[in-house]
């Protein structure tokens, strides 16, 4: 008589042996071998050929190093390089905060939870139960004849059952593969969703800092005309001056006023936008006002072939066709036979009481329904139409993938072309600031001594005010470019190496 040890041991180490020929047969894929698209990547980009961008002839642009593939390293902290204490702060506060940033987050977290579930197929799966069943089966299934009375049993069952597919064909495998590759995508998506919170505090911060220096420079320009109309209406009731000249005093006092009031709005509704960037109400925050110092940031762009490393959207375009491609591979395997194993030990008696003995076990091998192996013939079309499906999507990823690297050339050949015109506009417009000061003081001078009317002074007081508002406007666009340069190039910069220039005016 065998022992129930040994039985048990013999029958652990024939399931030891089963498993490990079904690992063999499970290293077959019918996914295709993934072909990235070709994609002409130029040497240099094309507003950044024979040009500097503000870098010195001393300085080496090779001294910035591309970050690495985005979507395997965070996202460094780029606004370092600005020099603002206040930005940091404000940064750090949106990365904590910020709404987008959260869903971000929650979708990587439902992504890496679906890896978990794929790679669960690739294992047995165990279960346990106990519990009686009663039944009646009638004389006529019992075999005595129609009309014979049935008999009523109560069994009671405690069991394992074990069930498991063999990936003999790549189903389960690919499907593991689609899902690292959506995780993957995800945690891209996450790197990109990040960096554009981070661009869209800093482009709104240095919007803000910029109408406070619009707003600086029209209440100065208030005062001045309040005092001049003022004095105007002083001369005119001595009659040292013309009624239509007091009336074009208050006319430029009015027009200035109603600016003002529109900056002011604009600047109410930055702080807004800031608020909810930082996940904030807005009635509950508030920045120091300071007008925006011209910080020109030298971001060499590097070679156009980083850039597919360093745009996290990029990396997410890759992953996304190499989890459909894997998706082929799981529509493929449906036209071959599944294997699926399922067992089933334990014990049943009539009485609770014998349930542990020996004698009382049961097993089953085999499904419970239908077959081991099962193989399909005809459905119609169904399998082939998913084929095609797949393929379709694979299709769209692959265009996809294509546009976004179009986009990123694009974006980046953008900025650059924006901080170098806004460079140069920067510099003309200083020009024509400090001509448009020494015109205004002239005509302030000849208005005293009599020589011109006052209009003349008021056309020239208007042209100073225009050229002081356009240079804080180009200095405001010229920060802002910079981040979206930063954001085109996808962040991650070595900020200890990083050079920057303070031009304050």
């Amino acid at each position: 008589m065998t022992h129930p040890t040994q039985a048990i041991q013999r029958l652990s180490g024939s399931a030891l042996s089963l498993a490990a020929s079904l690992l063999l047969l499970s290293a077959c894929s019918l996914a295709p071998v993934e072909n990235r698209p070709g994609i002409d990547i130029p040497a240099k980009f094309a507003e950044y050929e024979g040009r500097t961008l503000a870098l010195q002839p001393a300085e080496d642009p090779g001294r910035w190093r591309p970050a690495e593939p985005a979507d395997q390293q965070a996202p460094s902290p780029w606004w370092g390089v600005f020099g603002d204490p206040v930005l940091v702060q404000l940064e750090e506060e949106a990365l904590k905060a910020n709404p987008d940033v959260s869903i971000a987050m929650a979708r990587l977290k439902q992504a890496r939870a679906l890896i978990s579930q794929s790679e669960s197929a690739q294992l047995p799966e165990v279960g346990a139960g106990f519990g009686p069943s009663r039944q009646r089966i009638s004389g006529t299934a019992a075999g005595r004849g129609d009309g014979a009375p049935g008999s009523t049993q109560t069994l009671w069952r405690a069991q394992a059952s074990v069930a498991y597919e063999v990936d003999i064909f790549g189903r389960v495998s690919s499907g593991v593969a689609a899902a690292r590759a959506d995780a993957a995508r995800q945690q891209a998506l996450a790197h990109q969703m990040l960096l554009l919170v981070q661009a869209d505090v800093a482009k709104t911060y240095f919007s803000l800092r910029q109408f406070e220096g619009e707003l600086r420079l029209l209440r100065d320009t208030v005062r001045l005309r309040q005092d001049a109309m003022s004095l105007l209406e002083r001369k005119l009731d001595v009659g040292a001056a013309a009624p239509y000249v007091v009336d074009q005093v208050k006319t430029e006092l009015f027009s200035a006023r109603s600016e003002q009031l529109a900056v002011e709005q604009q600047h109410a509704l930055a702080l807004h936008a800031l608020a909810i960037l930082l996940g904030k109400l807005p009635a509950a925050f508030s920045v120091e006002a300071r007008p925006l110092d011209n910080v020109t940031v030298r971001l060499p762009p590097g070679m156009p072939s980083t850039l597919l490393e360093r745009r996290p959207d990029i990396a997410a375009a890759e992953r996304a066709m190499t989890a459909e491609n894997a998706r082929i591979g799981v529509a493929r395997a449906a036209f071959f036979p599944a294997l699926s194993l399922t067992g089933s030990l334990g014990y049943e008696s009539a009485d609770l009481g014998n349930l542990a003995n020996w004698s009382q076990r049961t097993f089953l091998l085999g499904p419970l329904v239908g077959t081991a192996l099962s193989m399909p013939i005809f459905d119609g079309g169904r399998r082939s139409a998913e084929v095609a499906r797949v393929r379709g999507v694979y299709e769209e990823r692959v265009a996809e993938y294509r546009k976004t690297v179009l986009q990123a050339f694009r974006e980046v050949e953008d900025s650059l072309v924006s901080i170098r015109t806004l460079d140069e506009r920067i510099v003309q417009q200083r020009g024509a600031e400090d001509a448009s000061s020494g015109v205004a003081q002239s005509a302030k001078a000849r208005f005293d001594e009599g020589d011109v009317d006052y209009l003349v002074v008021v056309d020239a007081e208007r042209t100073r005010l225009r050229s002081r508002q356009s240079r804080i406007q180009f200095e405001g666009e010229r920060a802002r470019a910079t981040v979206d340069l930063v954001k085109a190039l996808g962040g991650g910069w070595d900020l200890s190496k990083a050079e920057k220039s303070d031009i304050k005016g």
